[in-house]
């Protein structure tokens, strides 16, 4: 469901009905006249609906966590702040860029349109910039040539929503300015090569094999992983996230109904 769309609506429909009313229907109404029940609802959210299309569409979104993709950076259920500016001004609903602001950074967490369906939201790490050069060797991230810096931290396990990771082992990874924690499951492979698809765009840009993958990523598109390194599907399997999918960066989360601790947290 694209909410942003349907904020769009309710606001053309409600201001519509308090623009007609102050320009035609109104005219000759008295100054202390009952104002008609939709008019008077119209003049009421009109407001509420704008100010609130505007900080989602310019400003700040709320997200959920719904799967288990970026565990441990974020478990399922929490609720997240994405920064809506920091990749540029985008017009709602079309996402076109208006006005330049920044880029995607190796490192970050980004909510962005998955390719193959725009309507569904996905949150991975952004893994590999424009022309950068991705490799995944035994559970190896290699950027343009160089290891990734990963240095073991202790296991990690998390049973919830039906999903059970007992043998996760947790590494400190750092990719640009960021520093955080990946987890890896020793028994399963770097990537399924049978459920790689085959028909996305520059496909011919990467190579797989039992041991891992290759891929240079095109201009204008990026590389996604998720932290849950072994249970997530991304860049991987389904391709690179064009530069029109963007959505923005993931920075803190907000809420989670079953660990109030977690409440405030800034995502690394």
């Amino acid at each position: 469901m694209n909410f942003a769309l349907i904020l769009f609506v309710a606001l053309l429909i409600s201001g519509g009905i308090w623009l007609f009313d102050a320009l035609v229907t109104g005219k000759g109404r008295a100054k202390d006249a009952k104002l008609p029940l939709l008019v008077d609802y119209a003049r009421s959210f009109f407001p509420v609906i704008l100010v609130v299309f505007l900080l989602r569409s310019f400003l700040v979104e709320p997200f959920k966590i719904p799967s288990g993709s970026m565990l441990p950076t974020l478990e399922i259920g929490d609720f997240i702040l994405v920064n809506k500016y920091d990749y540029g001004i985008r017009l709602p609903i079309i996402n076109q860029k208006l006005i330049e602001v920044g880029q995607p950074q190796r490192g970050d967490v980004m909510v962005f349109r998955y390719p193959k369906d725009p309507s569904l939201d996905y949150i991975k790490r952004v893994i590999g910039l424009p022309g950068d050069v991705v490799e995944y060797r035994e559970k190896q991230l290699i950027i343009n040539g160089r290891p990734v810096p990963l240095a073991r931290v202790g296991e990690y396990q998390y049973v919830g929503s039906g999903l059970n990771y007992i043998n996760g082992q947790t590494y400190q990874e750092v990719l640009g300015e960021h520093r955080h924690t990946v987890m890896i499951q020793p028994e399963a492979p770097p990537v399924v090569v049978h459920q790689v698809e085959g028909d996305f765009p520059y496909r011919d840009n990467c190579t797989y094999n039992e041991s891992g993958f290759k891929c240079r990523v095109p201009e204008g598109h990026y590389f996604m992983m998720g932290d849950n390194r072994d249970a997530s599907n991304d860049s991987r399997y389904w391709g690179f996230v064009p530069d029109r999918n963007i959505v923005g960066r993931a920075f803190m989360i907000w809420w989670n109904f079953g660990e109030f601790g977690r409440i405030g947290h800034f995502i690394e």
